[in-house]
């Protein structure tokens, strides 16, 4: 498939992550690891292509976490990119730990998350994290002491910006309390949309909300509605996912993953694709 020659992540607009300005579709590196986020893909160089392609087709807006591989992504990401070119925002995650290639489970202890930024720090060479999101509450540590700790990295000059994920109205509201919030990342797409909430509340703020499984998998982009607005435009069903979001709230900043870089051109070309008013009442 031919790419225009025009096609640019800008063409979606931009969003604001605290003072850092960056293009409203950007890039979730959770893929580039291995199967499950575990371990690395047998082919190393198909990261840095991927990446670079990215960067050419002007996505300044980079998202992985400690936990992908575990410490895979992080290290792939500067391998691929370092020294980063000006105006790329690299958004990184802790509290999440990976007993094995099938379990997520949380730590967001204070000591932990101290021990985690500086291992993100090291894996991607970088004096600050522009933004560092905490990956998930732990039910076990008092969930302003989680933000305390990473308040305090702040204060220190580790952490530029504070995000959060996986969280509910009631936390975001209690984190605000301990430390600027710029950001929130929930699961969000045109099948699972729980969140509601918590997108009006980012709208509200005026703070980015970035929709983790964006196009909601195989199965939500065989959605009949979809194919539907999809076959109207003469675009894939990916796009169209994409470009929904896209419309939801000047504050959504998708970010799809793949391994591929036909499909980051195709997910792409979605800042290029305006719905219309039929085509959003179709969706919901």
């Amino acid at each position: 498939m031919t790419v225009p020659s025009d096609t640019n992540a800008a063409h979606a607009g931009t969003v604001r992550i605290g003072e850092l300005s960056v293009n409203r579709l950007g890039f979730g590196a959770m893929r580039l690891c291995g199967a499950d986020a575990w371990g690395r893909q047998r082919d190393r160089g198909n990261a840095r292509r991927v990446l670079g392609r990215a960067l050419e087709l002007g996505v300044n807006f980079i998202d992985t976490a400690d936990s992908y591989g575990p410490e895979v992504d992080e290290t792939l990401i500067a391998e691929a990119l370092h020294p980063y070119p000006q105006g790329l925002v690299i958004a990184t995650k802790g509290g999440l730990l990976r007993p094995d290639r099938h379990s997520w489970v949380p730590n967001a202890r204070p000591e932990h998350l101290r021990r985690a930024l500086e291992g993100s720090l090291q894996r991607l060479r970088l004096a600050r994290i522009d933004l560092y999101q905490l990956h998930a509450p732990d039910p076990n540590v008092p969930f302003a002491e989680s933000v305390g700790a990473l308040a305090e990295l702040q204060r220190a000059g580790k952490i530029r910006h504070i995000g959060l994920s996986n969280v509910t109205p009631a936390q975001l509201d209690a984190a605000r309390r301990v430390a600027p919030i710029v950001s929130v990342q929930n699961q969000y797409n045109l099948r699972e949309r729980s969140c509601e909430d918590v997108l009006a509340a980012c709208a509200r703020l005026g703070i980015a909300f970035l929709p983790w499984y964006p196009l909601g998998g195989s199965r939500g982009l065989r959605a009949q509605k979809l194919e539907r607005v999809a076959a109207r435009h003469g675009v894939t069903p990916a796009q169209v996912a994409l470009a929904w979001l896209l419309a939801r709230s000047p504050v959504v900043l998708p970010i799809p993953g793949t391994q591929s870089v036909e499909h980051l051109e195709e997910n792409l070309r979605a800042a290029d694709l305006a719905l219309t008013r039929e085509d959003l009442d179709e969706l919901g």
